[in-house]
């Protein structure tokens, strides 16, 4: 199943300090207090505090602009300021964002840890993708991705579109020039 950019819903962040719009959630239809897996895409236009989601695990991939700095109370610090830098924080963590340079928009994953594990990789070249997970995506970052599946079957994924695929297909993703995407690996606990 394809989920096109241009189908993604606006909705409000839970702290209502920003804007979401959800790819996927697991089950689907999901509240915020439910799911057991979550992939969506955050515009971040402000300084401010993320949403806390006690007894989840995120992973959070910038995708474009110039970036920003995640503070954790203890004093550390993940920092997104390269496109498809990524950081992997605990939901219930306070976290202060401060934007480097204007509005960001980063790829969001959220995993209830008792329930599922996830696992984010960026790739910059054509490769093979064996069926090792319950549910695997594909996010087109950049360019134009062209990928084959099992029975011949193709799919195009252009910026902002995300492919999603189960365990027993094998994919053959076919970069063209300039393009970036990301393989996301759900399984269920």
């Amino acid at each position: 199943m394809i989920i096109r950019a241009d189908s993604l819903t606006p909705a409000p962040w839970k702290n209502g300090g920003g804007v979401t719009r959800e790819i996927a959630t697991g089950p689907q239809g999901a509240s915020f207090d439910a799911f057991a897996w979550r992939l969506s895409l955050a515009d971040v236009a402000s300084d401010g505090a993320f949403s806390t989601f006690a007894g989840v695990d995120r992973v959070l991939v910038l995708l474009d602009g110039a970036g920003m700095r995640l503070s954790e109370a203890d004093g550390q610090v993940h920092a997104l300021d390269t496109p498809l830098a990524s950081a992997r924080f605990a939901g219930e963590t306070p976290i202060h964002a401060t934007l480097i340079d204007g509005p960001t928009r980063d790829f969001n994953v959220m995993v209830r840890r008792d329930r599922a594990r996830a696992t984010v990789d960026v790739h910059h070249a054509s490769c093979s993708l064996t069926p090792d997970h319950d549910l695997r995506f594909i996010h087109c970052a950049r360019g134009r991705i062209d990928i084959k599946a099992a029975a011949d079957t193709r799919h195009t994924l252009e910026a902002g579109d995300t492919l999603c695929v189960g365990r027993a297909v094998a994919l053959e993703c076919e970069m063209k020039k300039g393009a970036s995407w990301l393989h996301i690996g759900i399984d269920m606990l």
